[in-house]
Parts: C-alpha cells; structure tokens; sequence
C-alpha cells in the first residue's frame, strides 16, 4: 500500500500530526483504535468518509516510520 497519497502532514492540522487526508483523523489514533481491537469494518462504520484503503495506508506509514527508527540500547 503507497500512503502518500492518503496521508498527510500539515502544520495547520493537529500540529503538524501525520493525518488521513480530507480529515482530521491522525495516523496514531487509527492504530491506537487497531490496537485496542476495533477493525477496519469498525473504524469505516464509526467515522464517515474513512475507507479501508484509509487505514491500510495509516499502517503502511507506521511501517515505515519504524523502519526507519533507530534504537541505540543505553
């Protein structure tokens, strides 16, 4: 799943928070929701204009941000 075109980051949304584009949705409340055992069949009924593709790609960009991270023990 490509998520640039579907997310976004705006200085002017949520302080600059990753976002579903056209929402106010950001990236880490789409997970915390997964995380907590919502599906996307949950998610799509409980927020209007989200779609599947929508959360496919919030989870594609948590991929790539962890990535992309580097944890150095200390």
């Amino acid at each position: 799943m490509e998520w640039r075109g579907r997310i976004v980051v705006d200085p002017n949304i949520l302080t600059g928070k990753p976002v579903i584009k056209n929402s106010r949705l950001a990236v880490e409340f789409i997970i915390d929701l997964l995380a907590q055992g919502w599906t996307d069949q949950d998610i799509v009924a409980n927020y209007s204009g989200i779609t599947r593709d929508d959360i496919l790609a919030c989870l594609a960009y948590a991929s790539d941000v962890l990535h992309e991270e580097k944890v150095y023990p200390l």
